[in-house]
C-alpha cells in the first residue's frame, strides 16, 4: 500500500488551499467587475470597459480576461435589473384591451431605457460594430410585447397568425431603444415627447392590426 509521508500530505493540503484561494479570488474579482458595471448602469452614465475597470479597482486587461466584450459584461450586469414581463405589466393585467396594454408596455420599456441609457447606448454601439455580439443584448422588448398581446392570442393569433406575427414585428421596431434614440437624437424631441410619440405609434399599429 502506497502511503503518503506527512510531508507529502502537508504539501498536498497547501496546494489545495492555494488552488481554492485562487478560485475564490477569481470569483471575487468577477463579482467586483459585475457590481461596478451594475452601479454605472444604475447612474445612467456611459458604460465602458475602462470606466468599469476603474470602478472595480482592476486593470482594463483584467476586466477583459473575465468578459471578452462590453455586451457580455453589460448583459450580466443587467440580469435581474428588469422585472419579468408579467410583473412589469401587472397594472394592466386584467385589461382585455390590447391597445392599452401595448401602450403601457411601450412606455414601461422606454422609461426604463431612459433610466439606463448610458449602458443601452454602449451596448448598441458595441453590437453595431460587432454584429456577432448582438445575441448578448437583452431582448426585453419581445417579452413585453408578447405579454401585452396575450388577449389577441385566441383571436387574431388564431384567425390570422401571419397578421399577428407581423404586428409583433412592427411593434418590435417601435417599442425599442432604437426608436427612442431616433426621436431624441435625430428628431430633436425631449424624453417625454419621444416616449409619447412612440407610444402613440404603438397604439396606432395595434389598432390598425385589429381592423
Amino acid at each position: 500500500m502506497n502511503r503518503k509521508t506527512p510531508e507529502e500530505g502537508v504539501a498536498m493540503t497547501a496546494q489545495t488551499d492555494t488552488e481554492t484561494g485562487r478560485s475564490n479570488q477569481k470569483k471575487r474579482t468577477r463579482a467586483a467587475i459585475v457590481e461596478a458595471a451594475r452601479r454605472l448602469v444604475e447612474t445612467g452614465a456611459e458604460v465602458t470597459m475602462p470606466a468599469v475597470a476603474r470602478a472595480a479597482l482592476v486593470s482594463e486587461a483584467t476586466a477583459y480576461r473575465y468578459f471578452p466584450d462590453l455586451p457580455s459584461l453589460v448583459g450580466e450586469a443587467l440580469t435581474g435589473a428588469w422585472p419579468p414581463p408579467a410583473e412589469a405589466l401587472r397594472p394592466v393585467a386584467d385589461s382585455p384591451d390590447a391597445v392599452e396594454r401595448v401602450a403601457y408596455a411601450c412606455e414601461f420599456l422606454l422609461r426604463g431605457i431612459l433610466a439606463r441609457q448610458g449602458s443601452v447606448r454602449a451596448m448598441m454601439a458595441a453590437t453595431i460594430t460587432r454584429p456577432e455580439t448582438a445575441a448578448a443584448r437583452p431582448g426585453i422588448r419581445f417579452g413585453l410585447i408578447d405579454q401585452a398581446l396575450l388577449p389577441l392570442q385566441g383571436t387574431l393569433g388564431k384567425t390570422d397568425p401571419e397578421a399577428f406575427a407581423q404586428l409583433k414585428r412592427d411593434l418590435a421596431v417601435v417599442v425599442s431603444a432604437e426608436a427612442l434614440f431616433t426621436l431624441t437624437d435625430l428628431c430633436g424631441l425631449g424624453p417625454d415627447e419621444a416616449v409619447a410619440s412612440a407610444v402613440r405609434t404603438a397604439r396606432t399599429l395595434t389598432r390598425a392590426a385589429l381592423g
